[in-house]
């Protein structure tokens, strides 16, 4: 080997990917060390064949990458083949792109460098994307099936059901409707989070007004006790009113559902020592509190704690929501005992150009 060939075997070696490099007349001039684990041969070894032995790629037909692909034909604009899923002599996939290399568009193929990347990544991306449907399908599930049960009871039995009882049956299929459309909204906002898309309308706020018809709302709906303490003459604080409903009844949900006893909601002014003028919003729980060891994980996408369910959406909606407009969001012990979400929301316009 020359000394640049070396520092080329060197440095393919130190890649976290599988290398092979081929010449312009198809055979190999280098092949990496995690490429040649995953080809099932020495490196040495492999140099020198033809780059089509090499690659003993197949995919699910049986069709092999180098037939399928055939890197040194095809229109001198070609300049590389896409990632692919293939699979190993083995049965392991891997994902395998190419770049082809010209001297320029009037020349044939001069090199070619194929990629080999493992797919226990894909294969994480495709349990994250089954657990998002999973969830999806579940959290809906269960209030489409009470609209369904009371819509088709209605119709079946119309005239036998007293006014009380429609009114009963009408206003738990609009709740449940309530319930579909919040859970659409959430995750519309999750994608719009990590897609860097969303998009808040801030206005100033009185937040008493807003957290109240909050737990009036979810106290309406449960037998547990909501409290809200709140000072008087509290700052105006620059929120979207839609988002910071959708924040504070996440959080009062999450009280009644995963703790115990009363939830307690306080509201007070930011401290003169603050970072900003504006609200500190607190919602204290009963329950066993969330460890230590967990709370870097609460705001994770899927997280669920306790035994009692939920999309595992809410607590990362939350922190998106909270910082996007500038505030932030602290998990703590209550004190007497179960959890405390701290949450602080400025007074004035903290979103940003938008």
């Amino acid at each position: 080997m020359t000394a640049s060939i070396e520092s080329a075997q060197e440095l393919a070696d130190a890649l976290p990917d599988g290398v092979v490099v081929a010449g312009a007349d198809g055979a190999v001039v280098l092949v990496s060390s995690v490429a040649g684990r995953m080809l099932g041969g020495a490196p040495a070894d492999l140099v020198g064949q033809p780059l089509g032995e090499v690659l003993a790629l197949q995919d699910q037909d049986g069709k092999a990458w180098h037939a399928c692909n055939t890197p040194y034909d095809g229109l001198a604009t070609r300049t590389a083949v896409p990632e692919q899923p293939w699979l190993l002599p083995d049965g392991t996939e891997v994902l395998v792109a190419a770049r082809l290399h010209r001297e320029s568009l009037r020349d044939p193929v001069s090199r070619v460098a194929v990629t080999l990347r493992s797919g226990r990544g894909r294969a994480r991306l495709d349990r994250e994307r089954s657990d998002l449907v999973a969830t999806v399908a579940h959290e809906l599930r269960s209030p489409l099936t009470g609209v369904k049960g009371f819509v088709q009871a209605l119709l079946n039995r119309w005239d036998k059901l007293s006014d009380d009882q429609k009114k009963l049956m009408l206003t738990t299929v609009s709740a449940d409707s309530d319930r579909l459309s919040r859970l659409i909204a959430e995750l519309l906002d999750v994608a719009r989070i990590d897609t860097g898309r969303l998009q808040l309308y801030p206005r100033p706020s009185d937040a008493t007004v807003l957290v109240q018809r909050i737990v009036d709302s979810v106290q309406a709906g449960t037998s547990r006790h909501i409290e809200l303490v709140g000072e008087e003459d509290l700052p105006e604080i620059s929120v979207d009113p839609d988002k910071f409903t959708q924040v504070v009844t996440n959080l009062i949900e999450n009280g009644v559902r995963h703790g115990e006893g009363t939830v307690r909601v306080t509201l007070a002014p930011l401290p003169a020592t603050a970072e900003f003028a504006g609200v500190i919003l607190i919602v204290d729980d009963e329950g066993a509190g969330i460890p230590m060891e967990l709370r870097r994980r609460v705001f994770t996408k899927f997280w669920r704690g306790g035994a009692r369910g939920g999309s595992g959406l809410g607590l990362y909606l939350v922190n998106g929501l909270v910082r996007s407009h500038g505030g932030t969001v602290v998990i703590d012990d209550a004190p007497g005992g179960g959890a405390r979400l701290v949450l602080t929301w400025p007074a004035e316009d903290r979103t940003g150009p938008r």
